[in-house]
């Protein structure tokens, strides 16, 4: 089972304020390309980032997937597909980790709404993750900002 910690929520919202009004996209691709020494400092980084280039791009879903060692991040328009330079294994085993230390999700398979709150505003996404031994996803679904 893993523990709980509320500090997450709060911390992946922070670190979303920190960045925001950067230029997520060489933001991001920076955060992947040379991690630092604290894994979980990364992790809530490129998730955040991954946040807020998706709100950017009026996109409708995050996804970060790992099948078997390779990893995948795509952030999904009705039609189109942006490809996102992806973090490195440990990175993303955090950022699974962390999310699901947020949602309380000790099962393999789960699917929750979650609030953000972004300097004077929110916006409520929907957040699925799903686990078996050779994959794993993380999607996270935003409303239509169109």
């Amino acid at each position: 089972m893993e523990i709980h910690d509320p500090n997450l929520h709060l911390k992946l919202m922070e670190m979303c304020d920190c960045y925001l009004g950067t230029d997520y996209a060489a933001t991001i691709q920076q955060v992947a390309d040379t991690p630092s020494k604290d894994l979980q400092e990364d992790a809530f980084r490129y998730l955040a980032l991954a946040i807020l280039l998706t709100l950017t791009e009026k996109a409708l879903q995050l996804a970060l997937k790992r099948k078997h060692d390779k990893i995948t991040v795509t952030i999904k328009h009705d039609a189109e597909k942006i490809a996102l330079r992806p973090p490195t294994r440990p990175v993303f085993d955090k950022i699974i980790a962390i999310m699901r230390g947020i949602l309380h999700l000790d099962e393999d398979k789960g699917s929750l709404q979650l609030t953000l709150g972004l300097k004077n505003d929110q916006i409520e996404v929907q957040v699925k993750i799903e686990r078996t031994p050779d994959k794993e996803t993380l999607k996270i679904k935003f409303p239509d900002l169109t």
